[in-house]
């Protein structure tokens, strides 16, 4: 089971490094490689997931790598999706990377894992986690974009080729992967921050307990309304939605992975 992450995070890396290349070279046929790559890694990663339930006791789903590994796994299908609809050679160089990163974590850690603590099995736990995985997925997948927006963007305004022949999306491709991953993210986030309500409710007779988590949490879903409220009503140029999904996902990352670890 520990050989399925290990053999998912080399296939992250592999398909990191090999799209990277293609976007650097350029190299369509490098770039398809990238994307072929994710797609072998994701299925074995699927099953590294199935194989958790032949441990005894199984790890809890609740756990800060297992849900980083869920979210990687997440974003990698949700990338794959957007590439059937357009055309995204190079984002699998940072999605690639993420997810070995958060798989070789994974696979390191399984070993010590201990049993579910108790509250922590049933369905709104696990409704709990695969949402917010989901949310911390496509939010990700909203902060890539915009960060390779910004990089095209720079490129093309400065009217010269940069030492490197970049190969990027379009600017149209990656703000509607923005405006996409934005929205069904956001969603996501909410019904987790719900679900988890309602599980804490079950356990401890309160909707909130106003620890750091819950908190720091609330402000990522006041950040990331306030995102949403600028980029779809408030008419917010391409290039601010961008950077502002940059530092959304920074600060969600921090919110999730920062006071996680701390907590």
């Amino acid at each position: 089971m520990i050989e399925l992450y290990q053999i998912a995070a080399a296939l992250y890396l592999a398909a990191g490094i090999g799209s990277l290349l293609g976007l650097l070279l350029p190299s369509p046929k490098m770039s398809r490689g990238g994307a072929w790559g994710l797609a072998v890694a994701a299925v074995v990663h699927s099953a590294a997931f199935a194989s958790l339930h032949t441990m005894n006791p199984p790890p809890p789903l609740t756990d800060l790598v297992l849900v980083l590994s869920l979210a990687a796994w997440m974003s990698v299908l949700a990338l794959l999706a957007l590439m059937w609809w357009l055309r995204l050679p190079g984002l699998a160089a940072a999605v690639g990377p993420f997810a070995f990163l958060s798989v070789f974590v994974t696979a390191l850690q399984l070993p010590d894992a201990g049993p579910a603590r108790a509250g922590a099995t049933g369905i709104l736990p696990h409704a709990h986690v695969i949402l917010g995985a989901g949310s911390l997925a496509l939010l990700g997948l909203a902060g890539v974009a915009g960060g390779f927006f910004l990089l095209e963007h720079r490129r093309l305004k400065s009217k010269r080729s940069l030492r490197i022949a970049w190969s990027l999306p379009s600017l149209e491709a990656l703000d509607n992967v923005n405006a996409v991953s934005l929205s069904v993210g956001f969603v996501l986030l909410s019904l987790g921050m719900l679900t988890g309500m309602a599980w804490r409710e079950k356990v401890m007779g309160a909707f909130w307990a106003g620890g750091s988590h819950e908190l720091w949490m609330v402000v990522v879903w006041l950040l990331y309304a306030g995102l949403v409220s600028l980029r779809f009503l408030g008419e917010q140029g391409a290039r601010q939605s961008a950077a502002s999904a940059v530092a959304g996902f920074a600060f969600l990352l921090f919110a999730v992975v920062g006071v996680g670890m701390w907590a």
